[in-house]
């Protein structure tokens, strides 16, 4: 594969999946792990990526607070809207992080009442700008690649919560292998969270439909909702029609 082909490559899985790790390019990619360090190195110095130990990360995960722009970010308002029509008036909500999540809260509507329960806290500060529902922000040990706040003590603090509806994201789905990650620690308190809400949505672009990252945070059976960008009957989703509402 040629230098160009493999740095787009690695252009596309940070833009999917906000982050790429440098073992799994390497297996991927079929390459050294020396190639992969000058690629990172090279699209670093081209400002179009982050390096940080162990791989590398979206320029808007580095800088949070800058409004670079971001990926498929059309598509994310689109499932964003489709999302907000699973909330209703008084109800607790519990949300995870990343791009799709923050469309989400800057759709929150201003009189919404209820409680919103998040582990982001670029989440948090986005719905309590625009919203006067109440806001709380679960912390705990704050990851440097994704923003949101890991840990045993958030995993306590999930354990005490009974939510009517948990919104989470993902990097992968697929029918054989259920909801998967890349990072243990976002894993655990994916799978804590699921476990803390009455019903789980899963918000993704369809770029991520039938892929399978390293690790399981749940099968199919443990998801109410899957919202894409897709109309509910396009010929992508039509497997994943038994298993959940689809919007």
């Amino acid at each position: 594969m040629l230098r160009e082909e493999r740095q787009n490559y690695i252009l596309n899985q940070i833009n999917i999946n906000n982050k790429v790790h440098t073992a799994n390019l390497c297996t991927e990619l079929d390459v050294s792990l020396d190639t992969i360090r000058r690629d990172l190195a090279d699209l670093e110095q081209e400002g179009k990526l982050v390096k940080v130990h162990g791989g590398a990360i979206s320029k808007f995960f580095h800088y949070p607070f800058q409004q670079p722009a971001i990926y498929a970010k059309e598509k994310k308002k689109e499932i964003a809207r489709k999302a907000l029509t699973l909330i209703q008036d008084g109800m607790t909500i519990l949300a995870g992080g990343g791009t799709v999540m923050l469309e989400l809260a800057k759709m929150i509507p201003e009189n919404l009442t209820g409680t919103f329960f998040t582990v982001s806290p670029l989440v948090a500060l986005e719905v309590t700008q625009r919203s006067t529902i109440d806001v709380i922000l679960l912390a705990g040990k704050l990851s440097r690649n994704a923003y949101i706040c890991m840990g045993s003590t958030v995993i306590h603090q999930l354990s005490e919560i009974r939510a009517d509806l948990c919104f989470l994201g993902t990097n992968g789905i697929s029918v054989s292998e259920g909801v998967t990650e890349q990072d243990w620690e976002v894993v655990q308190v994916k799978q804590q969270m699921i476990r803390s809400a009455r019903k789980t949505a899963i918000l993704t672009i369809s770029e991520k439909i039938g892929a399978a990252q390293n690790l399981t945070v749940c099968n199919l059976n443990a998801v109410d909702h899957l919202v894409t960008e897709l109309s509910p009957g396009d010929a992508k989703l039509k497997k994943y029609q038994q298993f959940f509402d689809i919007r």
